[in-house]
């Protein structure tokens, strides 16, 4: 068979393997450099499925009947390296003798390089679901030390702008004997007792829609009104403290370490903002903190100790005895109130 219509220099050139085989019994005509070096110089008696086995021999038949080409990826493996070659066969036309063309192309870095793909895009799935539980671990942490629309300012500006509030209520506790207690516990024991008793605090608060904004040592300090304007900011700071002393009430029942605590409620105007650079904390300043810290001194072990001025906020949920008045440091004289819910047995203060 005459194969002076192909271009053998032009096929020994390029670098596809191409092999020309006769369609009835499948021995080759023609094979160009690159297919010899892949697959090996055929032999005068191999046939193309004998240097290539994993070729189907029902879709080369369909080739030879129908004319439509069959294209599948094959596996060899030379020497130590795994190659992959995509072969295409198809059945050349205006010949005197039917013959196939095979093509073959190696596609094992095109593959190599798919894969490597795949593996990066894993690996940038990964990292980018690792950054986004950063991102919600930073954010839960940040939502620990500053309310959420103080956090969604800061996260959208990169600052908080300091805020006056002309009136919000302050809630301070302390423990009494703490530093006694704290001298002759182990320091672990001392830190599991805050963490429970501040959680259920943390609780507490929340429910009433009040903000926690920082302990410092045994001293818990919340606030409502603020950042978000609360009308019945009083009684609801009130709640918590009553609900306070009741969950220390009934933790002492079961505990063996028995707590109590004294502590003082605030009212008036207050600044709220975050302070730090690199170690962000949200605070608050102003009268109503300073009243809130300097009254919880005043009240006796489980008592309540709030300023006049809350009197007719507190009155229709409370129950509030009148204190008198009393010099505050700083601050003058100021007439006093004790706030309970009635269900405590132990009233009074330390003012007389």
């Amino acid at each position: 068979m005459s194969i002076l219509a192909i271009n053998e220099q032009l096929l020994r050139a390029i670098g596809v393997g191409v092999a020309v085989v006769r369609a009835s019994d499948l021995k080759f005509v023609f094979h160009n450099s690159p297919f010899a070096e892949w697959f090996g110089k055929p032999e005068k008696k191999q046939s193309l499925l004998d240097i290539l086995p994993d070729l189907d021999i029902k879709e080369l038949e369909d080739v030879k009947q129908s004319g439509l080409r069959y294209s599948v990826e094959l596996q060899i493996k030379p020497k130590r390296r795994t190659l992959i070659f995509a072969v295409t066969v198809s059945l050349a036309s205006g010949l005197s003798e039917q013959v196939l063309i095979v093509e073959c192309q190696n596609i094992t870095r095109i593959r190599e390089l798919e894969s490597m793909i795949d593996s990066y895009s894993t690996m940038v799935e990964r990292n980018t679901r690792e950054l986004e539980r950063e991102k919600e671990r930073v954010e839960r942490l940040l939502l620990n030390v500053m309310p959420r629309a103080v956090y969604e300012e800061f996260k959208t500006f990169g600052v908080v702008t300091p805020q006056l509030f002309d009136e919000v209520s302050v809630v301070m506790l302390d423990f009494v004997g703490f530093t006694d207690f704290a001298a002759k516990t182990d320091p672990t024991v001392t830190l599991s007792e805050l963490n429970d008793i501040f959680t259920a605090f943390d609780r507490i608060v929340e429910q009433y829609g009040c903000e926690r904004i920082k302990t410092i040592g045994d001293a818990y300090l919340a606030v409502s009104g603020m950042p978000d304007a609360t009308p019945d900011h009083a009684t609801a700071v009130a709640h918590c403290a009553v609900r306070f002393l009741r969950y220390l009430e009934r933790r002492n029942e079961s505990h063996p370490h028995k707590w109590q605590a004294r502590i003082g409620l605030g009212m008036g105007p207050a600044v709220g903002s975050v302070v730090g650079i690199q170690k962000y904390v949200y605070d608050v300043f102003g009268p109503a903190v300073n009243i809130a810290a300097r009254l919880q001194v005043f009240a006796n072990p489980m008592n309540i100790v709030a300023p006049e001025a809350m009197k007719y906020a507190l009155i229709d949920e409370f129950q509030v005895s009148d204190l008198g008045r009393v010099e505050i440091k700083g601050m003058g004289e100021m007439d006093l109130i004790n706030v309970s819910s009635g269900l405590s047995a132990n009233q009074g203060s330390r003012l007389f």
